[in-house]
């Protein structure tokens, strides 16, 4: 059996990080809890980088979505 290794991801800074945000694609409004820089990719072959906002909605739960998708509340 082969292990496998954790998804590599890194932290980007963004100017709504922490401040409430819309989602476009969602309708959902929360706090903009953190952007990555993740590896979607279903293989370590051929890598697939997207930024992914994840927002914090009322429910406490996070939801993840590009990037382009949040704006300023």
């Amino acid at each position: 059996m082969h292990d496998v290794a954790p998804r590599p991801f890194e932290d980007v800074p963004h100017v709504l990080l922490h401040k409430r945000v819309r989602d476009i694609a969602s309708g959902v409004e929360g706090v903009l809890m953190a952007v990555v820089r993740e590896d979607v990719s279903d293989t370590p072959v051929r890598e697939c980088w997207v930024r992914l906002a994840y927002v914090r909605g009322p429910s406490g739960r996070e939801i993840s979505t590009a990037v382009a998708n949040i704006e300023a509340v």
